[in-house]
Order: C-alpha cells, then structure tokens, then sequence
C-alpha cells in the first residue's frame, strides 16, 4: 500500500502531455518586438487651448457634405453618438470653420460584418471642393492607419526612405485594433510639423508643411466606417 500511494504521488506530479514536442514547436510564436507607444500630450499641456467638440454626438452641426453626385443624407448619418459614414459615392464631410494649428483627436472603426476599409483625415483641405481637395490625409485604410498621402502637392517635407511619390508609409508596423473595436487617432499640427499618433503610437511625422488655415474633412472612400468623440485644441503659438 506504501508503494501504491507512492506511485500516485509520482502520477499525480508528472505535467500531463497534450501533444508531441514537434506539435508544441509549431504552436509556439516567436516574440515580437513592439515599439513602446509614446503617449499622448496630457489635458494640462500648456502648449493647448481649451477642448472643443467638433462632432456633438446628435447632429451635423458645423460639417458640410461634399459629394460630386448622390445624397448626401444617405451617406452620412448619426445615431447613438456616433457619425456614421456608408462609403458611396466618395467624398467628404468638412468642418465649416478652418484650422490652422492645433491638436485633433478621434476615434473611428470599421464594421467586421462588412470587412476592412479606407477612410482618411483631410487636414488644412484647402477651394476648390472636388475629389480630392489640396490637402494632406491622415491615412485611415485599414493596416495602413498612420501613412501620409500628400494632396495637390502641399509643400512639405518627409521621410524620403518611406516615400513613393505622394504616399509616405508609417513608421513602425500597424497597431490597429481588430475590426469591430475603435481606434485613437491623435494628430498634432504645430504650424509646419505633424505628428500622427495611432492608439498613441507615434507613426508618422512631416516637417515644414506649408502653413495656411483650411478644413477638416473625413473621407467618404468606399466603405462603411464610423467616428466619435472629435475634438480640437488649438495651439497658442505654432513652430514655424
């Protein structure tokens, strides 16, 4: 009886086996280096103005539509605090005030019913209205958020090593979310530098942007997205 319970001891300690060590292997993924997310600049930074909400969560109050065809009621609507965008026909929905320097936070996300997406941010989107407006995007497609695409040639300067032509691709590999969960994007533009921070990350940077105030606009792009929480602070002196 010694030796039996002995025996069960010996049973019971030994690590149960779920499969080969050539099936362990395969299960294993390698460690990933991730870059350490910078964070966003605190409410208290001194550098800001107050906050102010550009989407009110019920109406679209200080946007206008801008499509070369269609409806635009029919692209853009809002419900449960959230401006929601169809995609079709392209397009943009731009602020009615114009913004030179400032910090802009949103958020947004696609619908993993429909699939992944394309969207941007317009900044300082400049007459005539047309697809596309002069103007540098914040790129929202889906695995590319934090790229740059440069507009009508706004004057600017970027990472030659990442640029190809107009596009300048972020620098760390994509920090989205799954589909379905939001995504933060903080995007600071001190006179002529930008900086875009994806799920405060910074991805993406530009030196001397050419400086002169314009819209906001949120691309209508081919595919459903939604935003919330929009808001602005301007800077008190911009870096020139």
């Amino acid at each position: 009886m010694i030796l039996s319970a002995l025996s069960m001891v010996v049973l019971l300690a030994a690590p149960l086996s779920h499969g080969s060590q050539s099936d362990t292997q395969k299960q294993a993924k390698p460690a990933v280096a991730t870059p350490t997310p910078k964070p966003s600049a605190p409410a208290t930074d001194s550098r800001f103005g107050e906050a102010a909400q550009l989407f009110d969560g019920k109406t679209l109050a200080g946007w206008k539509p801008f499509l070369p065809e269609g409806d635009p009621t029919k692209v853009w609507s809002v419900a449960d605090g959230v401006l929601r965008c169809s995609g079709n026909p392209v397009g943009y929905i731009a602020t009615e005030k114009e913004y030179e320097s400032f910090e802009l936070t949103l958020e947004w996300r696609f619908d993993p019913t429909k699939g992944p997406g394309n969207s941007g941010v317009l900044l300082r989107v400049q007459n005539p209205d047309k697809v596309w407006p002069k103007s540098v995007e914040a790129q929202l497609q889906s695995q590319s958020a934090g790229d740059i695409w440069n507009i009508d040639e706004v004057p600017m300067k970027v990472d030659a090593k990442r640029t190809d032509g107009r596009h300048t691709e972020k620098a760390n590999p994509t920090n989205e979310k799954p589909l379905g969960e939001w995504n933060r994007y903080r995007i600071v533009l001190d006179g002529g530098k930008l900086e875009l921070y994806v799920n405060d990350l910074l991805q993406n940077t530009a030196t001397d942007v050419e400086v002169k105030p314009g819209r906001i606009a949120l691309q209508s792009e081919g595919a459903y997205i939604e935003f919330r929480n929009i808001a602005i602070r301007p800077l008190k002196q911009a870096a020139r």
